[in-house]
């Protein structure tokens, strides 16, 4: 995923894959997506990024899943 920001146009926009946009459709007058041909999204584009997406305030985090909890012998019920 990239994202990239043109600040001579206030504009954002994140790239999610690199296939070919198919369509592109519009969320809002500020928010558009784009699809391949199997409506798979592609790449988002937010206009006026820094009032639209709070973009001063961008941030990453990954969130690993959780292990299953093993049950402690003798806690568990049948």
């Amino acid at each position: 995923m990239k994202i990239k920001y043109f600040s001579d146009t206030d504009t954002a926009l994140v790239e999610f894959s690199d296939r070919e946009v198919a369509e592109t459709k519009e969320i809002n007058e500020n928010i558009y997506l784009d699809l391949d041909a199997s409506g798979n999204l592609v790449a988002m584009t937010i206009e006026h990024a820094r009032e639209q997406a709070s973009l001063p305030h961008l941030s990453y985090e990954e969130v690993e899943k959780e292990s299953p909890k093993k049950a402690l012998p003798g806690t568990a019920k049948s």
